[in-house]
């Protein structure tokens, strides 16, 4: 052999075993919004259904959620020119017959006494930690839920706060007062946090809310499959072996290049 084949040779066989013992990395996680799903309120006593406009809702969104098209959104709330929504506000999203009221004799009329202030109702809120494998920070149908993390929900009054942790199914929190609410989420050891880990979130009597947290295995917890993009031990093996070859070409090299 010259000089040049033997150095040839020799940088193939280290590029080889150098490409064949690289690990392979995870799916990188981008870090998103948890998701949240809002259901349709239910209607007022005089038949209204109102729904209350988040931020960044668009009539599209809403018309999509809701179930009601575009037109009708425009033509019940009296919207001119561009369909726009203001958050924090209430739009009338439809109308039902009202309940009617039972006839019978009139109450007798007693002293007025001082009414307590009516109770605006409750909600529910859902919450679930999902495992993330392909970093995206959406949950997707082959996605399952992860159980060990802490679940903290307070309200703004300092009035309610409660913590669980999250199961196989969404951890639900009955009976909420109406008002806005902070959870957050604590993922278990081994893991690292694909979406926000808390999110703030107004209450509304009737409604009932679910937020999906985000989480992925850690690379150094997460064992990957040849089918996930991973090396099988024997390539592990295969590559110690190329390098070992390219390491005694080296010597044979430096042997035959001192002879010359």
């Amino acid at each position: 052999m010259n000089k040049r084949t033997i150095s040839s040779l020799l940088v193939f066989a280290l590029l080889l075993g150098v490409l064949l013992t690289l690990p392979a990395l995870p799916a990188a996680a981008s870090r998103g919004e948890p998701q949240a799903y809002l259901f349709t309120p239910t209607a007022q006593p005089d038949g209204r259904i109102l729904y209350r406009v988040q931020a960044g809702d668009t009539c599209t969104g809403v018309s999509l959620r809701m179930g009601v098209s575009i037109d009708q959104l425009v033509l019940l709330n009296g919207i001119r020119g561009e369909c726009t929504l203001i958050a924090d506000t209430d739009i009338l999203i439809a109308t039902v017959e009202p309940q009617p009221t039972s006839a019978g004799p009139a109450p007798t009329e007693t002293a007025l006494f001082p009414s307590p202030t009516p109770f605006a109702g409750y909600g529910e809120v859902c919450v679930r930690l999902f495992d993330d494998l392909n970093g995206n920070a959406s949950m997707e149908a082959s996605e399952l839920s992860i159980s060990g993390g802490a679940i903290s929900l307070t309200d703004q009054v300092g009035q309610v706060s409660e913590t669980a942790m999250s199961q196989s199914e969404p951890v639900c929190f009955l009976e909420l007062p109406e008002g806005g609410y902070s959870i957050s989420m604590g993922v278990p050891d081994g893991y690292n946090a694909t979406t926000r880990t808390s999110y703030t979130l107004n209450v509304r009597a009737g409604d009932q809310s679910v937020l999906d947290f985000g989480a992925q295995l850690s690379a150094a917890a997460q064992p990957l499959p040849p089918s996930e993009g991973g090396r099988s031990p024997m390539m592990g093996i295969l590559g110690g072996l190329v390098l070992v070859i390219g390491a005694a070409l080296a010597v044979y090299a430096r042997f035959i290049f001192r002879k010359q």
